[in-house]
């Protein structure tokens, strides 16, 4: 797995951190963090997760 998180205000990482750590705990996946100007409906954060399935 692979996430890309969207922030519109890097002073806000510590905090966007904190909840996208509540949500994987002990996985970590991969990730990257970009700030950017402005996101689609002027949201404050967009993440994009790529994910692998193995099915048995």
């Amino acid at each position: 797995m692979k996430a890309t998180v969207f922030i519109k205000d890097m002073n806000q990482f510590a905090k966007v951190n904190e909840i996208y750590a509540s949500y994987f705990g002990d996985h970590k996946p991969a990730r990257s963090t970009v700030e950017v100007a402005r996101l689609p409906k002027d949201v404050l954060v967009e993440i994009e997760l790529i994910a692998a399935v193995t099915v048995e």
